[in-house]
Protein backbone atom coordinates (compact mmCIF):
# COMPACT_ATOMS: atom_id res chain seq x y z
CA UNK A 1 0.00 0.00 0.00
CA UNK A 2 1.56 3.32 -1.05
CA UNK A 3 2.03 6.37 1.16
CA UNK A 4 -0.81 8.32 -0.46
CA UNK A 5 -3.38 5.57 0.23
CA UNK A 6 -2.23 5.23 3.84
CA UNK A 7 -2.67 8.97 4.35
CA UNK A 8 -6.19 8.77 2.85
CA UNK A 9 -7.17 5.90 5.15
CA UNK A 10 -5.80 7.71 8.21
CA UNK A 11 -7.70 10.84 7.22
CA UNK A 12 -10.92 8.85 6.74
CA UNK A 13 -10.58 7.19 10.15
CA UNK A 14 -9.99 10.57 11.81
CA UNK A 15 -12.98 12.05 10.01
CA UNK A 16 -15.25 9.20 11.09
CA UNK A 17 -14.00 9.52 14.66
CA UNK A 18 -14.92 13.22 14.69
CA UNK A 19 -18.27 12.55 13.01
CA UNK A 20 -19.18 10.08 15.75
CA UNK A 21 -18.21 12.32 18.64
CA UNK A 22 -21.05 12.52 21.17
CA UNK A 23 -22.61 15.98 21.50
CA UNK A 24 -25.09 16.22 24.39
CA UNK A 25 -28.38 18.02 23.98
CA UNK A 26 -28.90 20.84 26.46
CA UNK A 27 -31.73 22.52 24.57
CA UNK A 28 -35.30 21.89 25.80
CA UNK A 29 -36.58 22.75 22.34
CA UNK A 30 -34.73 19.71 20.98
CA UNK A 31 -36.19 17.24 23.47
CA UNK A 32 -38.18 14.84 21.27
CA UNK A 33 -41.85 14.08 21.77
CA UNK A 34 -42.16 10.93 23.83
CA UNK A 35 -44.73 8.74 25.46
CA UNK A 36 -43.92 7.18 28.81
CA UNK A 37 -44.86 3.61 29.74
CA UNK A 38 -47.87 3.54 32.02
CA UNK A 39 -46.55 2.65 35.47
CA UNK A 40 -49.94 1.11 36.25
CA UNK A 41 -49.90 -1.30 33.31
CA UNK A 42 -47.68 -4.27 34.05
CA UNK A 43 -47.48 -7.38 31.91
CA UNK A 44 -50.64 -6.41 30.04
CA UNK A 45 -52.65 -6.05 33.26
CA UNK A 46 -53.83 -2.83 34.90
CA UNK A 47 -52.91 -2.16 38.51
CA UNK A 48 -56.13 -0.93 40.14
CA UNK A 49 -55.14 -0.61 43.77
CA UNK A 50 -52.31 -1.19 46.23
CA UNK A 51 -53.16 -4.88 46.50
CA UNK A 52 -52.64 -5.31 42.75
CA UNK A 53 -49.35 -3.48 43.04
CA UNK A 54 -48.15 -5.79 45.80
CA UNK A 55 -49.52 -8.93 44.12
CA UNK A 56 -48.12 -8.46 40.61
CA UNK A 57 -47.33 -4.83 39.74
CA UNK A 58 -44.20 -4.47 41.76
CA UNK A 59 -42.74 -7.85 40.83
CA UNK A 60 -43.51 -7.34 37.15
CA UNK A 61 -41.88 -3.91 37.11
CA UNK A 62 -38.80 -5.23 38.89
CA UNK A 63 -38.53 -8.01 36.33
CA UNK A 64 -38.48 -5.53 33.45
CA UNK A 65 -35.65 -3.55 35.05
CA UNK A 66 -33.70 -6.76 35.66
CA UNK A 67 -34.20 -7.87 32.07
CA UNK A 68 -33.61 -4.61 30.23
CA UNK A 69 -31.49 -2.33 32.44
CA UNK A 70 -29.52 -3.59 35.46
CA UNK A 71 -29.43 -7.36 35.07
CA UNK A 72 -30.30 -10.03 37.58
CA UNK A 73 -28.34 -11.46 40.48
CA UNK A 74 -28.05 -15.22 39.87
CA UNK A 75 -29.81 -17.56 42.26
CA UNK A 76 -27.68 -19.24 44.85
CA UNK A 77 -25.03 -16.52 45.22
CA UNK A 78 -23.61 -16.77 48.73
CA UNK A 79 -25.01 -13.80 50.67
CA UNK A 80 -23.58 -14.78 54.05
CA UNK A 81 -22.12 -11.88 56.03
CA UNK A 82 -19.57 -11.85 58.85
CA UNK A 83 -18.28 -8.73 60.59
CA UNK A 84 -15.36 -7.93 62.86
CA UNK A 85 -14.27 -4.65 64.42
CA UNK A 86 -10.86 -3.47 63.20
CA UNK A 87 -10.80 -0.12 65.01
CA UNK A 88 -12.95 1.76 67.49
CA UNK A 89 -12.64 5.31 68.74
CA UNK A 90 -15.00 6.70 71.37
CA UNK A 91 -15.61 10.44 71.55
CA UNK A 92 -14.99 11.68 68.00
CA UNK A 93 -16.53 14.96 66.78
CA UNK A 94 -15.87 16.62 70.12
CA UNK A 95 -17.06 13.67 72.16
CA UNK A 96 -20.50 13.09 70.63
CA UNK A 97 -19.86 10.01 68.47
CA UNK A 98 -18.35 6.55 68.38
CA UNK A 99 -16.47 5.61 65.22
CA UNK A 100 -15.82 2.03 64.19
CA UNK A 101 -14.21 0.38 61.22
CA UNK A 102 -15.64 -3.03 60.42
CA UNK A 103 -14.23 -5.66 58.13
CA UNK A 104 -17.28 -7.20 56.44
CA UNK A 105 -16.81 -10.53 54.67
CA UNK A 106 -19.44 -11.41 52.08
CA UNK A 107 -19.83 -14.95 50.81
CA UNK A 108 -16.59 -15.94 52.52
CA UNK A 109 -14.57 -14.19 49.80
CA UNK A 110 -15.33 -10.48 49.35
CA UNK A 111 -13.78 -8.16 51.95
CA UNK A 112 -15.39 -4.75 52.51
CA UNK A 113 -14.34 -2.11 55.04
CA UNK A 114 -17.38 -0.33 56.44
CA UNK A 115 -16.94 2.93 58.33
CA UNK A 116 -19.68 3.52 60.92
CA UNK A 117 -20.50 6.45 63.20
CA UNK A 118 -23.12 6.20 65.94
CA UNK A 119 -24.23 8.81 68.50
CA UNK A 120 -22.40 8.28 71.78
CA UNK A 121 -25.22 9.38 74.08
CA UNK A 122 -28.17 7.66 72.47
CA UNK A 123 -31.43 6.25 73.81
CA UNK A 124 -32.04 2.87 72.24
CA UNK A 125 -31.20 1.87 68.69
CA UNK A 126 -30.95 4.73 66.21
CA UNK A 127 -31.96 5.17 62.55
CA UNK A 128 -29.25 5.85 60.02
CA UNK A 129 -28.00 6.40 56.50
CA UNK A 130 -26.06 3.91 54.40
CA UNK A 131 -24.26 4.70 51.16
CA UNK A 132 -21.21 3.94 49.09
CA UNK A 133 -18.38 6.42 48.64
CA UNK A 134 -16.23 6.90 45.56
CA UNK A 135 -12.61 6.91 46.66
CA UNK A 136 -12.36 5.26 50.06
CA UNK A 137 -13.38 5.70 53.69
CA UNK A 138 -10.24 7.76 54.30
CA UNK A 139 -11.77 10.51 52.12
CA UNK A 140 -14.75 10.69 54.49
CA UNK A 141 -12.60 10.99 57.64
CA UNK A 142 -9.14 12.54 57.61
CA UNK A 143 -7.97 10.71 60.74
CA UNK A 144 -4.89 8.62 59.87
CA UNK A 145 -6.39 5.70 61.78
CA UNK A 146 -8.96 5.31 59.00
CA UNK A 147 -7.69 2.65 56.60
CA UNK A 148 -6.96 3.88 53.10
CA UNK A 149 -8.58 2.29 50.10
CA UNK A 150 -6.25 1.64 47.20
CA UNK A 151 -8.76 0.15 44.82
CA UNK A 152 -7.89 -2.61 42.42
CA UNK A 153 -4.24 -2.34 41.39
CA UNK A 154 -2.99 -4.17 38.33
CA UNK A 155 -0.12 -6.44 39.35
CA UNK A 156 -0.64 -5.64 43.02
CA UNK A 157 1.84 -2.74 42.99
CA UNK A 158 1.37 0.85 44.08
CA UNK A 159 4.06 3.37 43.20
CA UNK A 160 5.13 6.19 45.49
CA UNK A 161 3.26 8.79 43.47
CA UNK A 162 -0.04 7.00 43.96
CA UNK A 163 0.66 6.46 47.66
CA UNK A 164 1.15 10.22 47.98
CA UNK A 165 -2.09 10.97 46.14
CA UNK A 166 -3.99 8.58 48.41
CA UNK A 167 -2.65 10.26 51.53
CA UNK A 168 -3.45 13.71 50.15
CA UNK A 169 -7.07 12.63 49.61
CA UNK A 170 -7.69 12.08 53.34
CA UNK A 171 -10.80 13.93 54.45
CA UNK A 172 -11.38 15.51 51.02
CA UNK A 173 -15.00 14.28 50.86
CA UNK A 174 -15.91 14.86 54.50
CA UNK A 175 -18.36 17.65 53.66
CA UNK A 176 -20.12 15.43 51.13
CA UNK A 177 -21.00 13.03 53.96
CA UNK A 178 -21.63 15.51 56.82
CA UNK A 179 -21.08 12.82 59.46
CA UNK A 180 -21.00 15.25 62.37
CA UNK A 181 -24.28 16.85 61.33
CA UNK A 182 -25.94 13.43 61.11
CA UNK A 183 -24.72 12.50 64.58
CA UNK A 184 -25.98 15.81 66.00
CA UNK A 185 -29.41 15.04 64.55
CA UNK A 186 -29.45 11.59 66.15
CA UNK A 187 -28.60 9.40 63.13
CA UNK A 188 -25.93 6.82 62.46
CA UNK A 189 -23.87 6.89 59.26
CA UNK A 190 -22.37 3.89 57.49
CA UNK A 191 -20.31 4.00 54.31
CA UNK A 192 -17.99 1.78 52.30
CA UNK A 193 -15.98 2.26 49.13
CA UNK A 194 -17.58 1.13 45.86
CA UNK A 195 -14.29 -0.48 44.83
CA UNK A 196 -14.49 -2.97 47.70
CA UNK A 197 -17.76 -4.33 46.31
CA UNK A 198 -16.97 -4.18 42.59
CA UNK A 199 -14.34 -2.38 40.50
CA UNK A 200 -15.62 0.52 38.44
CA UNK A 201 -14.11 -0.50 35.12
CA UNK A 202 -14.81 -3.14 32.51
CA UNK A 203 -12.78 -6.06 33.90
CA UNK A 204 -14.97 -8.81 32.49
CA UNK A 205 -16.63 -9.14 35.91
CA UNK A 206 -13.67 -11.06 37.32
CA UNK A 207 -13.42 -9.19 40.64
CA UNK A 208 -15.57 -7.93 43.51
CA UNK A 209 -18.92 -9.53 44.24
CA UNK A 210 -18.96 -11.08 40.77
CA UNK A 211 -16.42 -13.68 41.93
CA UNK A 212 -19.33 -15.17 43.88
CA UNK A 213 -21.14 -15.83 40.61
CA UNK A 214 -19.81 -19.06 39.16
CA UNK A 215 -22.33 -19.29 36.32
CA UNK A 216 -21.86 -18.39 32.69
CA UNK A 217 -22.73 -14.77 31.89
CA UNK A 218 -25.60 -13.96 29.58
CA UNK A 219 -27.55 -11.04 28.19
CA UNK A 220 -29.39 -10.46 31.47
CA UNK A 221 -26.45 -11.01 33.85
CA UNK A 222 -25.91 -8.44 36.58
CA UNK A 223 -23.75 -5.40 35.94
CA UNK A 224 -21.72 -3.33 38.35
CA UNK A 225 -24.64 -1.17 39.53
CA UNK A 226 -26.54 -4.34 40.39
CA UNK A 227 -23.41 -5.63 42.15
CA UNK A 228 -23.10 -2.46 44.20
CA UNK A 229 -26.84 -2.54 45.02
CA UNK A 230 -26.67 -6.18 46.11
CA UNK A 231 -23.63 -5.29 48.20
CA UNK A 232 -25.57 -2.51 49.94
CA UNK A 233 -28.11 -5.12 51.02
CA UNK A 234 -25.26 -7.17 52.48
CA UNK A 235 -24.03 -4.09 54.36
CA UNK A 236 -27.57 -3.68 55.68
CA UNK A 237 -27.27 -7.26 56.94
CA UNK A 238 -24.07 -6.19 58.68
CA UNK A 239 -25.75 -3.18 60.28
CA UNK A 240 -28.28 -5.58 61.74
CA UNK A 241 -25.44 -7.07 63.78
CA UNK A 242 -24.52 -3.72 65.38
CA UNK A 243 -26.30 -3.14 68.68
CA UNK A 244 -26.67 0.64 68.40
CA UNK A 245 -28.27 0.65 64.94
CA UNK A 246 -31.91 0.01 64.05
CA UNK A 247 -31.64 -1.76 60.69
CA UNK A 248 -35.39 -1.32 60.10
CA UNK A 249 -34.90 2.46 59.85
CA UNK A 250 -32.06 2.80 57.33
CA UNK A 251 -32.12 5.19 54.38
CA UNK A 252 -29.98 4.17 51.41
CA UNK A 253 -28.35 7.23 49.85
CA UNK A 254 -26.06 7.87 46.91
CA UNK A 255 -24.65 10.57 44.64
CA UNK A 256 -24.27 10.36 40.83
CA UNK A 257 -23.65 6.74 39.72
CA UNK A 258 -24.04 5.75 43.35
CA UNK A 259 -27.41 7.54 43.34
CA UNK A 260 -28.45 5.18 40.54
CA UNK A 261 -27.24 2.40 42.80
CA UNK A 262 -29.20 3.67 45.81
CA UNK A 263 -32.44 3.71 43.82
CA UNK A 264 -31.91 0.19 42.49
CA UNK A 265 -30.94 -1.06 45.97
CA UNK A 266 -34.07 0.51 47.46
CA UNK A 267 -36.22 -0.95 44.69
CA UNK A 268 -34.84 -4.47 45.16
CA UNK A 269 -34.69 -4.59 48.94
CA UNK A 270 -37.82 -3.45 50.76
CA UNK A 271 -35.94 -3.54 54.06
CA UNK A 272 -34.52 -0.12 53.17
CA UNK A 273 -36.89 2.30 54.85
CA UNK A 274 -36.08 5.17 52.48
CA UNK A 275 -34.11 5.83 49.29
CA UNK A 276 -32.33 9.07 48.39
CA UNK A 277 -31.07 9.86 44.89
CA UNK A 278 -28.66 12.79 44.61
CA UNK A 279 -27.95 13.98 41.02
CA UNK A 280 -28.28 10.43 39.68
CA UNK A 281 -29.15 11.29 36.06
CA UNK A 282 -29.37 8.76 33.23
CA UNK A 283 -29.96 5.24 34.51
CA UNK A 284 -30.98 6.77 37.82
CA UNK A 285 -33.80 9.26 38.38
CA UNK A 286 -33.81 11.00 34.95
CA UNK A 287 -36.17 9.95 32.17
CA UNK A 288 -34.27 8.13 29.41
CA UNK A 289 -36.73 9.18 26.71
CA UNK A 290 -35.90 12.90 27.03
CA UNK A 291 -32.51 12.43 25.29
CA UNK A 292 -31.10 15.30 27.35
CA UNK A 293 -27.55 15.42 28.71
CA UNK A 294 -26.20 11.91 29.18
CA UNK A 295 -28.14 9.36 27.14
CA UNK A 296 -28.51 5.60 26.92
CA UNK A 297 -26.15 5.68 23.93
CA UNK A 298 -23.46 7.56 25.82
CA UNK A 299 -23.74 5.75 29.14
CA UNK A 300 -23.71 2.25 27.65
CA UNK A 301 -20.72 2.99 25.45
CA UNK A 302 -18.66 4.71 28.14
CA UNK A 303 -19.71 2.52 31.08
CA UNK A 304 -20.89 -0.77 29.56
CA UNK A 305 -20.11 -2.65 32.78
CA UNK A 306 -22.74 -0.73 34.77
CA UNK A 307 -25.71 -2.44 33.13
CA UNK A 308 -26.82 -5.71 31.61
CA UNK A 309 -26.02 -6.35 27.95
CA UNK A 310 -29.60 -5.75 26.90
CA UNK A 311 -29.65 -2.07 27.89
CA UNK A 312 -27.36 -0.99 25.05
CA UNK A 313 -29.90 -2.27 22.52
CA UNK A 314 -31.95 0.84 23.33
CA UNK A 315 -29.14 3.22 22.36
CA UNK A 316 -30.77 5.82 20.07
CA UNK A 317 -33.90 3.73 20.50
CA UNK A 318 -35.14 4.83 23.92
CA UNK A 319 -38.75 4.93 22.78
CA UNK A 320 -38.76 1.13 22.56
CA UNK A 321 -37.43 0.64 26.08
CA UNK A 322 -40.22 -1.19 27.96
CA UNK A 323 -39.59 0.85 31.13
CA UNK A 324 -38.46 4.32 32.10
CA UNK A 325 -37.06 5.71 35.30
CA UNK A 326 -40.31 6.99 36.81
CA UNK A 327 -41.11 3.32 37.29
CA UNK A 328 -37.85 2.81 39.16
CA UNK A 329 -38.78 5.57 41.62
CA UNK A 330 -42.27 4.07 41.91
CA UNK A 331 -40.76 0.77 43.06
CA UNK A 332 -40.02 2.40 46.42
CA UNK A 333 -43.75 2.83 47.11
CA UNK A 334 -45.13 3.11 49.70
CA UNK A 335 -41.80 3.83 51.40
CA UNK A 336 -40.45 7.41 51.39
CA UNK A 337 -38.28 8.39 48.42
CA UNK A 338 -36.30 11.57 47.78
CA UNK A 339 -34.83 12.92 44.53
CA UNK A 340 -32.45 15.89 44.37
CA UNK A 341 -31.18 17.85 41.38
CA UNK A 342 -28.78 20.75 40.78
CA UNK A 343 -29.28 23.70 38.43
CA UNK A 344 -25.88 23.46 36.71
CA UNK A 345 -25.84 19.67 36.50
CA UNK A 346 -27.24 19.56 32.96
CA UNK A 347 -25.47 16.27 32.19
CA UNK A 348 -27.79 14.61 34.75
CA UNK A 349 -30.89 16.33 33.28
CA UNK A 350 -32.33 17.94 36.43
CA UNK A 351 -35.69 18.63 34.80
CA UNK A 352 -35.86 15.00 33.67
CA UNK A 353 -35.21 13.91 37.25
CA UNK A 354 -38.09 16.07 38.48
CA UNK A 355 -40.49 14.82 35.80
CA UNK A 356 -39.60 11.23 36.60
CA UNK A 357 -40.22 11.83 40.31
CA UNK A 358 -43.54 13.51 39.48
CA UNK A 359 -44.71 10.66 37.23
CA UNK A 360 -44.01 8.09 39.96
CA UNK A 361 -46.85 9.61 41.98
CA UNK A 362 -49.50 7.40 40.35
CA UNK A 363 -48.15 4.37 42.20
CA UNK A 364 -47.84 6.21 45.51
CA UNK A 365 -51.45 7.31 45.09
CA UNK A 366 -52.50 3.67 45.27
CA UNK A 367 -51.49 3.75 48.92
CA UNK A 368 -53.46 6.86 49.79
CA UNK A 369 -53.39 10.24 48.07
CA UNK A 370 -49.76 11.29 47.86
CA UNK A 371 -49.42 15.09 48.06
CA UNK A 372 -46.43 16.51 46.20
CA UNK A 373 -47.74 20.08 46.25
CA UNK A 374 -46.25 21.14 42.91
CA UNK A 375 -47.12 20.75 39.25
CA UNK A 376 -44.28 22.69 37.65
CA UNK A 377 -40.52 22.30 38.09
CA UNK A 378 -39.86 24.31 41.28
CA UNK A 379 -37.49 27.19 41.76
CA UNK A 380 -34.17 26.25 43.38
CA UNK A 381 -33.75 26.46 47.11
CA UNK A 382 -36.86 24.83 48.51
CA UNK A 383 -38.09 21.30 49.15
CA UNK A 384 -41.38 20.21 47.61
CA UNK A 385 -43.51 17.20 48.46
CA UNK A 386 -45.82 17.16 51.44
CA UNK A 387 -45.96 13.38 51.75
CA UNK A 388 -43.67 10.41 51.20
CA UNK A 389 -42.17 11.85 48.03
CA UNK A 390 -39.58 14.60 48.44
CA UNK A 391 -37.70 16.68 45.86
CA UNK A 392 -35.50 19.74 45.72
CA UNK A 393 -33.50 21.65 43.12
CA UNK A 394 -30.29 23.14 44.45
CA UNK A 395 -28.29 25.97 42.93
CA UNK A 396 -24.89 24.75 41.82
CA UNK A 397 -22.98 21.90 40.27
CA UNK A 398 -22.87 18.10 40.39
CA UNK A 399 -22.19 17.41 44.07
CA UNK A 400 -23.76 16.38 47.36
CA UNK A 401 -23.57 19.31 49.74
CA UNK A 402 -24.43 20.47 53.24
CA UNK A 403 -27.55 22.08 51.78
CA UNK A 404 -28.66 18.75 50.33
CA UNK A 405 -28.13 17.03 53.64
CA UNK A 406 -30.25 19.64 55.40
CA UNK A 407 -33.20 18.67 53.20
CA UNK A 408 -32.55 14.94 53.63
CA UNK A 409 -32.39 15.19 57.40
CA UNK A 410 -35.61 17.19 57.61
CA UNK A 411 -37.30 14.55 55.44
CA UNK A 412 -35.83 11.72 57.52
CA UNK A 413 -36.99 13.39 60.75
CA UNK A 414 -40.53 12.94 59.52
CA UNK A 415 -40.29 9.39 58.19
CA UNK A 416 -37.47 7.61 60.04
Amino acid sequence: MDHWMICCLVGLVCHLGKAQKFVPNYDEAKVPEYSLPNALEVGGRMVRDHRDWENFGRAGTLEMFRKYVYGRVPKGVDAGVQIEIEEERVGVFGGIAVRRQYLVTIGGKVKVRMLVYVPKNRKGRVPGFLGLNFLGNHTVDGDKAVVTNRGYVIGGKIDEKRKKLIEESRGKRALRWSAKKLIERGYALATACRWDLDPDFDDGFQNGVHVLDEGQRGKESWGTIAGWAWGLSRLLDALGQIDEVDETRIAVVGHSRLGKTALWAGALDQRFAMAISNNSGCGGAALSRRIYGETVERITSRFPHWFCEGFKEFSKNEGELPVDQHQLIALMAPRPVYVASATQDLWADPKGEFLSWQKAKVVYDLFGGEVIGVEKWPEPGRRVGEGRMGYHLRQGKHDMTQEDWGYYLDFADRWL
